[in-house]
């Protein structure tokens, strides 16, 4: 059990192609046709772009591919160093003044330094189209290389670094998902289909010091399993802090998210961060389906507690590190919705092929044709 709850940290994706085989529904077909799936795609993209923007306050704004090798904004993902980015070396002038680039994991501490850019108070903040490029996934039928996600960010105040404001936050992108939902259901009709149940209109809220005591026994992915089954929209708080059992529920970057702080849930139980991740279950896959990482940013404190409970305090040599220590750079909120996602459960999509493109090794195509899925080339 100990090396199976070990082997789940790395996250959430199956492993190997004949589980995969296994898992994806044998009974599937879409409800859209590929035409009306692209139409729909960009109705789900417009909604949730306008919605997030109104309700969090955030203006769109462009967002970088690559990034300096050396600046310390790339995000490394997870804290152990297991999935690294694209690195490439542009010669320039036959390399007098050569630049040592990277393409991006994801946006999340380049956006907080655009909110200094873009001069934004607190309440306000910036939205971006993000791609990235992740190249040590395994690839399954919710996992690409080719990454697309709404990256957020709004700049707070020290007053609110605290559980109440985040659960607000969240609750405020639960109400543009699920409102969403029913958009993409009035222009396509055929999406309201009684074997799919729609979102529930509220989403639950539980750490994930509570989740192992609920199922102690389990990995986090059967434990995330069984919880969605029960609530089908949780959000799990503090995930990144070590747990009772010696493990924290999944590896997280030491230095974006605050998983550290010390909290407390409903009950007054003393519990630790002020991160999380937004997962609901999937009625087509019939599994569990995350659609948002992120939470409160680390402060000079939490970012020196958790670079130092992972062995990176040397990443405060960084441009971004110093920036945090230093308040030159606002507080903020922030996280990263997945599109390809997001609009695959609302499409009752049952792979991410089906509403993006990207690239698939063979025997996952030959199995998702089996399956009468149609994965876009």
């Amino acid at each position: 059990m100990i090396a199976d709850k070990k082997a789940d940290l790395a996250g959430p994706g199956i492993g190997n192609y004949a589980d995969l085989e296994k898992t994806l529904p044998s009974d599937y077909e879409s409800l859209l046709s590929p035409r009306d799936t692209q139409r729909a795609i960009y109705a789900v993209k417009g909604y949730i772009e306008q919605n997030l923007c109104k309700e969090l306050h955030l203006m769109m704004v462009q967002v970088p591919l690559i990034v300096g090798a050396e600046s310390g904004v790339n995000d490394m993902l997870d804290r152990d160093g297991s999935r690294t980015p694209i690195q490439f070396h542009i010669s320039n002038d036959r390399n007098v003044h050569p630049v040592d680039a990277q393409i991006v994991q994801a946006a999340t501490k380049w956006k907080r330094l655009a909110l200094k850019e873009f001069d934004l108070r607190p309440g306000e903040g910036i939205i971006t189209d993000m791609r990235a490029v992740r190249k040590d996934y395994f690839l399954d039928h919710d996992h690409s290389a080719y990454v697309d996600q709404w990256d957020w960010e709004q700049a707070i105040r020290e007053t609110d670094r605290n559980l109440d404001y985040l659960k607000s936050t969240v609750r405020k992108i639960w109400k543009v998902i699920t409102g969403a939902e029913r958009a993409a259901q009035q222009l396509f009709p055929q999406l309201k289909d009684p074997r799919y149940p729609n979102l529930p209109e509220e989403i639950r809220f539980l750490h994930a010091e509570e989740i192992l005591e609920m199922y102690p026994d389990l990995p986090r992915k059967q434990r995330e399993t069984e919880l969605v089954q029960k609530y089908p929209a949780v959000f799990i708080i503090g995930i990144g802090w070590p747990l009772k059992d010696g493990y924290p529920h999944e590896m997280r970057a030491a230095d974006y998210d605050d998983w550290a702080t010390e909290t407390h849930s409903d009950s007054g139980a003393p519990m630790h961060g002020l991160n999380g991740d937004i997962l609901v279950w999937n009625p087509v896959t019939r599994r569990r389906h995350e659609l948002m990482s992120g939470g409160i940013r680390v402060d000079p404190t939490s970012l020196r507690t958790q670079l130092g409970m992972s062995g990176q305090l040397d990443f405060l040599r960084f441009p971004y590190h110093q920036a945090i220590l230093n308040g030159t750079i606002p507080l903020s909120i922030g996280g990263g919705i997945g599109q390809s996602r997001t609009q695959m459960l609302l499409l009752r999509k049952a792979h991410l092929g089906e509403v993006s493109v990207t690239v698939w090794p063979e025997i996952l195509k030959e199995i998702s044709a089996k399956k009468h899925i149609h994965v876009l080339e």
